[in-house]
C-alpha cells in the first residue's frame, strides 16, 4: 500500500458483525502500516473471527494519550465497544444494529474532537438498522446528523470520479430534491473539495442532464432548462470548468472523461453502475462537504462470505490510502 510519510491517526468501523468487516480487521492486522489504525469494534468478537481465520493477532486498547505510531504486522489497536449478543458469521441480529450506530458515532465525535485525521467505514446492513427501529438511510446522512454540514456522495477508482447530486432518494423523488440551491451548493463543494483535499488546481467537472438526451431541448422534460443549464452558468461565470449538461449516455465516454476530473450524476443509480462495473472491489466511497475526512469501502456485507478468508481488502486498503492523501492535504 502506497501511502504518505507523515504518521496519522485513522479509525476504522468495521460495520455489521455478522459481515466481512471484521474479516477485514483481521486481515489488515497481517500487514504494516505507516499510520496507526484504531478499529472501533468488540475485542473478543475481533479475537473469535481471527481464530475461525487463523490468524494471528494481538490486540492492545487504544490510549489516546500515546502518540500514534505505524501499526506492526499482528497487531490491531483497538477502541472497545461491546455487542449486545454474540456475533454469528452470516446471521444478522436486530440487537446489535446499535452497536453499529454506536462504533460510527464513536469514530466521527473523535474526529471532530482531533482525536482521528479520518474515518474509515465498513459496510452495514440497512435494512438490519431500520428494522430495530433506527431511521437510516446510509452513512452519508447518518454522519452528516452528527457533524453538520452539507454532505455530497463521491465514488471513485483509480481512473473515474463520480459525486451525486441526490444521494438515497426513491426515484420518483429525484426531480423534486434537484432545485437550483441545491446543485449549485453541490457543485461548489466538488469543487472546493477537489480543490482542497485532491490537490487539483482547476478541476474540470462534467454534469449529467437529469432525463434521457439532457432533455432532448425540454422535449423530455425541463429541468435542464429550467435548473441545471442556470447553475451552471452562474457557476462558470465564478471561474469554474463546467461542462453540461451532457446525456449519460455519452458523459461515460473516453471523449469525456479524458479530459474530466469528475462526473457529477444527478441520482444514485445513473453514475454508479459504471463506476462500479468500471471498478468493483477497488473503489472508495467518499463524502464531501463535511468538517470531518470521511471514506468508506464500495461493497457490502457480504454474508456468505464471513468467516471464511475469501473476503478482499482491496477496497478497504483504498479507502485507507484516500483517506490518508485528503488528511495530508487538509
Amino acid at each position: 500500500m502506497k501511502m504518505s510519510n507523515i504518521i496519522k491517526r485513522i479509525a476504522f468501523t468495521p460495520g455489521e458483525p455478522a459481515g466481512i468487516g471484521p474479516d477485514l480487521c483481521v486481515k489488515l492486522a497481517q500487514l504494516n502500516l505507516p499510520f496507526q489504525l484504531v478499529v472501533i469494534a468488540d475485542p473478543e468478537m475481533l479475537r473469535q473471527r481471527a481464530k475461525l481465520l487463523d490468524l494471528p493477532i494481538k490486540i492492545i486498547e487504544f490510549n489516546p494519550d500515546l502518540s500514534s505510531v505505524e501499526q506492526i504486522a499482528g497487531h490491531l489497536t483497538v477502541l472497545p465497544v461491546k455487542v449486545a449478543i454474540k456475533v454469528v458469521c452470516g446471521f444478522t441480529n436486530i440487537l446489535n444494529s446499535l452497536y453499529v450506530l454506536n462504533t460510527i458515532e464513536q469514530a466521527v465525535k473523535g474526529c471532530l474532537e482531533g482525536l482521528f485525521s479520518a474515518v474509515v467505514n465498513g459496510p452495514v446492513q440497512k435494512s438490519i438498522i431500520n428494522e430495530a427501529g433506527y431511521i437510516f438511510s446510509g452513512h452519508t446522512e447518518f454522519i452528516a446528523g452528527i457533524t453538520g454540514g452539507y454532505p455530497v456522495m463521491m465514488l471513485s477508482t483509480e481512473s473515474l470520479r463520480v459525486a451525486l447530486a441526490t444521494t438515497h432518494l426513491p426515484l420518483k423523488e429525484v426531480s423534486s430534491a434537484i432545485t437550483f440551491d441545491s446543485l449549485k451548493s453541490v457543485i461548489e463543494i466538488l469543487h472546493y473539495d477537489l480543490t482542497t483535499r485532491f490537490n487539483i488546481e482547476h478541476p474540470r467537472i462534467l454534469v449529467c442532464g437529469l432525463n434521457p438526451h439532457a432533455g432532448e431541448n425540454g422535449y423530455l422534460g425541463r429541468e435542464e432548462i429550467d435548473i441545471i443549464v442556470p447553475v451552471i452558468k452562474d457557476l462558470r461565470q465564478k471561474g469554474m470548468d463546467i461542462i453540461g449538461p451532457l446525456p449519460a449516455d455519452t458523459i461515460f465516454t473516453a471523449k469525456y472523461l479524458e479530459t474530466g476530473d469528475v462526473v457529477l450524476a444527478m441520482y444514485h443509480d445513473q453514475g454508479l453502475p459504471v463506476l462500479k462495473y468500471q471498478g468493483f472491489g477497488k473503489a472508495v466511497n467518499i463524502t464531501l462537504g463535511l468538517p470531518i475526512i470521511r471514506t468508506s469501502v464500495d461493497h457490502g456485507t457480504a454474508l456468505d462470505l464471513a468467516g471464511t478468508g475469501k473476503a478482499s481488502t482491496s477496497s478497504l486498503e483504498y479507502a485507507l490510502e484516500t483517506a490518508l492523501i485528503m488528511a495530508t492535504h487538509k
